[in-house]
């Protein structure tokens, strides 16, 4: 297995982040087999989605809405609300697995890998794809 780790600047405000060019770029001329993109923290997930279109800004406001940046969350440290930011990775996974064929992601059409990070109290994320040949 090939893995390698890239940092991603989110900055001080929820973002989707699109890295497809970067997980296309690592797995490129690889031949068949699965990426693996994770997200080693505890505040971000891993989203396949459409960017460019309002998707992205979609997402920000149904995570807001299901989770709001207010005092009711038991966990407490950071900024307010940022108990929220913990419970994100249950509704966006920190993981997403996709299938390469030879050498470029199977994504359709729309799809885009996204970082999705509502922890503003970060500004920068590892992101550490793998690469398991077929």
């Amino acid at each position: 297995m090939r893995s390698e780790v890239i940092t991603v600047r989110t900055g001080s405000r929820p973002t989707v982040q699109d890295i497809t060019a970067q997980a296309e770029s690592f797995v490129s001329g690889q031949g068949d087999g699965l990426l693996h993109v994770f997200v080693p923290h505890a505040t971000a997930g891993v989203a396949i989605i459409e960017t460019g279109a309002g998707s992205d800004d979609d997402l920000l406001t149904a995570l807001d809405s299901v989770l709001p940046t207010d005092n009711r969350w038991r966990h407490r440290h950071g900024s307010p609300g940022h108990g929220r930011d913990h419970v994100l990775p249950a509704f966006v996974a920190p993981y997403a697995t996709l299938p390469v064929l030879g050498g470029r992601l199977a994504l359709g059409t729309w799809q885009s890998i996204c970082l999705v990070d509502t922890n503003g109290d970060n500004t920068t994320r590892q992101v550490r794809f793998s690469f398991l040949p077929g």
